[in-house]
């Protein structure tokens, strides 16, 4: 059983998302196509499917999946999750919306794993469509993630640009859009 599958065990284990995510996608137009990669139970996928979005989540717990796609029949939501790795995962382009939750830590044991992963999601993004990072609040790994998007071939446009509370763990996450133009 993978470490995730064991804390999903657990309802809505991460508690509810972030305010400031929900206002964003609610005020961001068009409502077209979300993939979640690492949606864990789906406390993101399930409210971005709620506003019209349509919600492709990809997760390595079976257990978290499992949940996600009971509650988004239940709802009857656009909303799909499926067990995968995301770092193998290479249909970037198809999704207007690239969300990442507290999946980069840029620990120094994966930060070339994360850099390459988030590289290879900036290059594979068409124009027009945006990535929604969130990232715990570090001054350090903010400027490191910035200076990946700094650094890319492509430009980009900083849609939004500040921190989000995360009650639940009592802490800030630093919510990083940025559209491909």
């Amino acid at each position: 059983m993978a470490t995730y599958d064991t804390y999903y065990l657990e309802e809505n284990y991460f508690g509810k998302p972030y305010k400031e995510l929900i206002k964003f996608f609610s005020q961001y137009e068009p409502k077209g196509s979300v993939l979640d990669l690492g949606c864990g139970q789906g406390r993101d996928s399930i409210e971005i499917a709620k506003l019209g979005y349509s919600v492709t989540g990809i997760d390595i717990s079976k257990v978290g999946i499992e949940q996600l796609n009971l509650k988004a029949k239940d709802l009857n939501l656009k909303l799909t999750g499926f067990v995968d790795d995301i770092y193998k995962f290479n249909r970037i382009s198809e999704y207007d919306v690239i969300l990442l939750d507290s999946m980069f830590h840029f620990y120094s044991k994966d930060k070339k794993k994360e850099t390459e992963f988030l590289k290879s999601i900036l290059e594979q993004m068409q124009k027009g469509s945006i990535l929604c990072n969130l990232l715990m609040k570090s001054n350090k790994n903010e400027k490191h993630l910035k200076s990946i998007v700094g650094n890319f071939d492509s430009e980009f446009e900083v849609l939004f640009d500040d921190y989000a509370v995360y009650p639940e763990a009592n802490c800030e996450y630093h919510m990083y859009v940025i559209k491909k133009i």
